[in-house]
């Protein structure tokens, strides 16, 4: 039997708000896979664990969730007036497949560090002290993201006492924000690709629902929770141990994303798991968090839970707080009505986990809803670095 040795490549593996992902230099890729393609693809399943009929990814870096079976590749920027180029590969746990179709709004919260740290960021753009702003260009929805990245004695800070729901121990507070996050992958490049804060999205086997279907952030379809058989105040285990629901849900998104212009026939959607989002909400409610922690309605403004990739997610997606953030800002919108139907620019939303506050400006113009921005603050932090090891006959 022949033996073929493994390689190694360079990689750091990070967290970046509630997920956690092995990222790279794409210099540091073997030349096969530094561009797109079957090699690439191949190289980071094999990185993570993928794909595994056992869905545990114990053979790789994965963690067994959506929130930790990803991969992120970084460059200096190919754009004037950007720092960093950075596309980001969500790896499917069972399935051969890395859906490159959307932005990890919480690994983003790594990818400035990362790049500071490996030399991606000028010098003379690292103060000695201070908040270090790194301008990166999102290559899967070609938007612009601004990190502020504490530094202290001229290297990034990681620990501090910013604490963020999902996640186990304070550390330093990064601030994100997201210019002119919406997504123009569907028919129309406007933030509500059917021209409707809410539609009817009628659903072969579960009814017509009612739905806001936006593309900022990450393309996401919101129902209303009441309207599925839910409060709004889930936890993981009520949504991702029930098989039946789990298939609905992902009607709901399948159905949805013909609607958005995202893909043509619903048959499309298991080629396109990442995107888009599929999410529920309700008006305030008291609930305990998955930590214990007590919600208390009056602390909120709305109820929202979200699916990725299949499941309930523990906390929210960073791309899909954006989605909510702006959603929350525009007068009619599902998010909006479950928020009181309020302006509003920010909203504290409640979510598995506990809460997060994420603001937006939104305005018309020209009759159509456009948002200049979003703001939220995550964290980061380095948990190994060095490197990965594959066999080198992967790819």
């Amino acid at each position: 039997m022949s033996q073929v040795p493994q390689i190694k490549i360079p990689a750091t593996y990070m967290r970046g708000g509630t997920s956690k992902g092995v990222f790279f230099r794409i210099d540091d890729l073997p030349e096969a896979a530094q561009q797109p393609g079957a090699a690439r693809d191949a190289l980071l399943l094999r990185v993570i664990g993928s794909p595994d009929p056992y869905g545990k990814q114990t053979d790789g870096m994965g963690g067994a969730t959506s929130s930790t079976s990803k991969t992120v590749l970084l460059a200096k920027s190919s754009q004037a007036e950007h720092d960093v180029d950075y596309l980001f590969g969500q790896v499917s746990i069972d399935k051969p497949f890395v859906d490159w179709s959307g932005n990890c709004g919480n690994l983003t919260a790594a990818v400035g560090s990362f790049a500071i740290s490996n030399g991606l960021v000028a010098a003379d753009k690292i103060p000695q002290n201070g908040i270090c702003t790194v301008r990166i260009w999102q290559v899967n929805i070609e938007k612009t993201i601004i990190a502020h990245v504490p530094i202290t004695n001229g290297e990034v800070q990681e620990t501090g006492d910013f604490e963020l729901d999902g996640v186990t121990f304070p550390a330093a507070e990064v601030q994100i924000e997201f210019l002119d996050p919406a997504d123009g992958d569907g028919d129309d490049a406007a933030m509500f690709p059917t021209g409707n804060v809410v539609d009817d999205l009628e659903v072969p086997g579960v009814g017509t629902l009612k739905a806001t279907l936006i593309n900022a952030g990450i393309p996401t379809i919101f129902v209303n929770a009441e309207d599925i058989g839910y409060s709004g105040t889930e936890l993981q285990s009520a949504i991702n141990s029930d098989k039946a629901a789990l298939a609905k849900f992902e009607l709901i998104r399948s159905y949805g994303a013909v609607k958005m212009g995202l893909i043509k026939d619903v048959a499309e959607a298991a080629a396109r798991q990442h995107t888009p989002k599929v999410a529920f909400v309700a008006a305030p409610a008291s609930y305990t968090a998955s930590s214990g922690k007590e919600i208390k309605a009056a602390d909120i403004d709305v109820l929202v839970r979200a699916l990725s990739m299949g499941q309930l997610h523990h906390a929210m997606m960073g791309t899909a707080a954006v989605a909510i953030g702006t959603a929350a800002a525009i007068p009619g919108t599902l998010v909006n009505l479950a928020a009181g139907g309020e302006d509003r620019q920010a909203v504290n939303f409640g979510h598995p986990s506990g809460t997060l506050r994420v603001g937006a400006e939104a305005a018309q113009e020209n009759g159509k809803w456009v948002v200049k921005k979003a703001i939220m603050s995550r964290s980061a932090r380095v948990l190994m670095e060095g490197w990965v090891r594959i066999p080198g006959d992967t790819f």
